[in-house]
């Protein structure tokens, strides 16, 4: 059987800042939680933004728009798209601000779609034709 041995607190512990949830910080741990959210921009839900392709894989495409999560569009979006790498910046199109996973949900397919009747609008505006 091993032996027991004494637990010896740390000198240098501040059991005072322990004790009022500050840990190793000087501030509370709402208040760091609140600037590491002020970091993250918000996403609206039906808005199209642009964001950076971050991996590729078998069945989705990840994009960073900037929030707490990445989003995941499926790579059947990007089937006009066969040189698409990360890095690439696309614009998206905001479903929702989180799914079942914790992703964001986003639309290429969608924004496209968005920006073309933004395009023919602008044009039929400008007696422009297509």
């Amino acid at each position: 059987m091993e032996e027991v041995k004494n637990v010896v607190a740390n000198e240098n512990f501040d059991w005072n800042a322990f004790e009022n949830d500050l840990g190793v910080y000087d501030q509370p741990k709402e208040q760091i939680t609140e600037a590491y959210d002020k970091t993250l921009s918000n996403v609206a839900v039906g808005e199209v933004v642009e964001g950076t392709v971050t991996a590729i894989t078998k069945r989705e495409v990840l994009v960073n728009i900037g929030y707490k999560s990445e989003g995941a569009i499926p790579v059947s979006e990007f089937r006009y798209n066969p040189d698409l790498k990360v890095g690439d910046k696309i614009e998206v199109y905001v479903e929702s601000a989180e799914d079942k996973n914790g992703q964001l949900a986003l639309s290429h397919k969608k924004a496209r779609q968005l920006k073309s009747w933004d395009r023919v609008n602008e044009a039929l505006e400008k007696d422009e034709i297509i």
